[in-house]
């Protein structure tokens, strides 16, 4: 295959990979984005901005995509994309934090999108007969 041949494909998948990392913006924005008020206890402590089914329905949202590029094997897109929009999403939305420690919070984010992406990614390369060593796909010669 010439280098002509080629682009296109890796045209399409830096744009997936974009697409990605924009979906996972705009998915924080709509599970998360809103939110951004402390929850204040009797007893004085705080929890939040976000509760449990927030971050679920984030989750949960983001798998459809993910296992559409990693179906495909655009580990690119089904890894950095996501990882890249939730990067950016909690930097953008945290980073009026005067202390300064909302960056541990986004070096946090990426480094566990960036982890579970990655295990998502093979878990379904795997099950969907893309995977290194699955049994019964290889193809044997008449010879």
């Amino acid at each position: 295959m010439d280098r002509n041949e080629r682009l296109p494909k890796r045209t399409f998948h830096l744009l997936a990979t974009i697409a990605l990392a924009g979906a996972a913006l705009a998915e924080w924005a709509g599970w998360l984005g809103w939110d951004q008020q402390r929850d204040v206890h009797p007893d004085g402590s705080t929890t939040g901005p976000y509760e449990a089914w927030q971050v679920i329905g984030l989750v949960l949202t983001l798998l459809p995509p993910v296992y559409w590029a990693a179906s495909r094997r655009y580990a690119a897109a089904a890894v950095l994309g996501p990882t890249a929009g939730l990067t950016v999403a909690a930097y953008v939305d945290w980073s009026d934090d005067a202390s300064g420690l909302f960056v541990i919070g986004v070096g946090l984010v990426m480094v566990g999108s960036l982890v579970v992406t990655s295990a998502l990614y093979a878990v379904i390369a795997a099950l969907t007969g893309h995977g290194p060593g699955r049994p019964g796909r290889r193809r044997w010669s008449a010879c």
